[in-house]
């Protein structure tokens, strides 16, 4: 490939590609990512294994599109749009990860052909453009919204939720999982603050052994001989230092004349954590949870009180207990007054396998609850937290936007059917745009296809003649009969926010790689 150097303006060591050359490089890295998570798409999609080449060579089992493309390292700028575009949607809505790449990296093949044909990229944009707008008035108009009836709108969560499970490796127990992320989601009572539901994973059992705990469980034991047992506790919630009752010898340098001096410094550490204990225990508590340690001394005082103690609770385990709880993370105990105590019905041990845990119930936060997910490894339990997540995130977009669309390739064929009528009517080159738009939107339903092993290109005739004939149509892709299959009767749902999200950011992000006809790489900064 032809580099040019601009004689004098160009650093040395800093290389250009323009025109042709500098299209033709975006155009292969964002395919070659689109083509990398194409095999992932839809409810037969194959799992990618992430191996990390550091210290401990990590492995991650995972067919979720932002996992694989986050964890690789590209060095082509085009495709790094494509992470981006990826990234962003598992933010916003949770799902849809590999659509989005996929549908751009479509978008963007059926454009080299355009720019091959001699037609101007921004006359592509313009159609692009055009085309989306269509899409998204179609998609519209195909959304459905049961929200003013409760028990058809949980019917439509549960199916959305299935859906979303489909393609992951939750798929088994789908009707299982579905039924424990709706419940979780319906307790937030349209809140849509996922950080009230906790995750806890242990290895052990089978998948279909996980379950919903109406409360808070934190993976943590209870101090020696402590209660392990306390009602209506009342829950102070530090980060503060409760390891400094001895004198760290490998980490201090003191000079002194006589052992005596050492014990009086010991003795010294000993009265100020005394004095921090008993501050601690001014506040009325009858339950002290501390990010850091706590020692033997500052343990055994809690004892003798009666106040059960909780060490070493992780950063997250510790905000998400001061929200659910509802108190502070306090780190200075002068002014017990000015603390916001957190609070619970009940504190106690149970056992979850062979694991000791500590479970709140009655907690401030109504709406907390705890899924417990069981499983035979930790890479099985990794991915399935990762399906989880998506299903909660998305059925979460639902709450926020009830509006559903029928899902198994049947808004693209619709999609497709509408962009194609606006691009017969459309004067100019445009109409090519409008029609390699329609091209990519049926590749998604042919991408599901291929994944399932069927003949594609048969299916996707098929269901085009199906939403010809019949404008109200609900058909798309059966994967379990190998044919055309209506939707709604399959249970097949989509949540509308997210498909919506997909059509948009994919037409953007083909958009912006278009628009390059340059691509200029900077000198790296001399060292030494």
């Amino acid at each position: 490939m032809a580099m040019s150097q601009q004689g004098g303006i160009l650093q040395q060591g800093a290389t250009e590609e323009r025109g042709e050359n500098a299209r033709l490089a975006s155009f292969v890295g964002a395919v070659a990512i689109a083509d990398l998570v194409k095999s992932t798409l839809g409810p037969k999609g194959m799992d990618k294994i992430l191996q990390s080449v550091g210290r401990g060579q990590s492995v991650t089992v995972t067919n979720d599109g932002a996992t694989i493309l986050k964890a690789i390292y590209i060095d082509n700028p085009a495709a790094k749009v494509l992470v981006d575009i990826s990234r962003v949607q598992d933010d916003e809505v949770g799902d849809g990860t590999t659509s989005v790449v996929v549908l751009a990296g479509e978008l963007l093949r059926e454009a080299e052909k355009l720019v091959s044909d001699k037609i101007h990229p921004m006359t592509i944009i313009a159609g692009y453009r055009e085309a989306c707008e269509c899409a998204g008035k179609v998609l519209e108009e195909s959304s459905f919204n049961n929200s003013h009836d409760v028990d058809l709108f949980r019917q439509d969560l549960t199916n959305i939720a299935k859906t979303t499970l489909s393609s992951k490796i939750l798929t088994g127990d789908k009707e299982h999982f579905s039924n424990l992320a709706v419940d979780a989601i319906m307790r937030l009572k349209g809140s849509g603050n996922l950080e009230a539901i906790h995750v806890i994973k242990k290895t052990g059992g089978t998948l279909r052994e996980s379950f919903l705990d109406e409360g808070y469980i934190l993976d943590k034991r209870i101090g020696v001989g402590q209660p392990k047992r306390i009602e209506n506790a009342k829950i102070l919630v530090a980060n503060t230092a409760m390891d400094t009752d001895k004198i760290k010898i490998y980490g201090a340098r003191v000079k002194v004349d006589s052992m005596q001096k050492v014990a009086d410094i010991e003795a010294a550490e000993k009265d100020k954590m005394r004095e921090k204990c008993t501050k601690i225990l001014g506040h009325g508590i009858n339950c002290f949870i501390n990010r850091q340690l706590i020692y033997n001394f500052p343990e055994e005082i809690f004892a003798d009180a009666g106040v059960m103690a909780i060490e070493h609770a992780d950063f997250d385990g510790i905000e998400n207990l001061a929200l659910v709880l509802g108190g502070d993370i306090v780190s200075t105990f002068d002014d017990p007054s000015g603390v916001k105590l957190g609070s619970c019905k009940l504190i106690e041990e149970i056992m979850i396998g062979e694991d000791r845990l500590i479970h709140f119930s009655g907690v401030q936060l109504g709406e907390a609850c705890t899924i417990v997910l069981r499983g035979a490894s930790c890479h099985i339990l990794d991915e399935a937290e990762r399906s989880l997540h998506d299903a909660l995130c998305v059925l979460q977009a639902a709450v926020k936007d009830s509006r559903v669309v029928y899902g198994g390739g049947f808004p693209e064929m619709r999609m497709a059917k509408a962009v194609e009528e606006l691009a017969s009517r459309t004067p100019g080159k445009k109409s090519l745009a409008m029609e390699a738009y329609a091209r990519a939107l049926r590749a998604l339903p042919a991408t599901i296809c291929d994944n399932a092993g069927l003949d594609s290109s048969e299916i996707v005739a098929n269901l085009r003649a199906a939403h010809g004939a019949d404008p109200q149509s609900r058909m798309g892709v059966d994967v379990i009969l190998g044919d055309a299959g209506d939707m709604a009767e399959l249970g097949i749902y989509e949540a509308y926010r997210v498909k919506s999200q997909v059509v948009k950011s994919a037409t953007e992000a083909a958009e912006m790689i278009l628009r390059v006809d340059d691509i200029i790489r900077s000198a790296p900064r001399q060292r030494g």
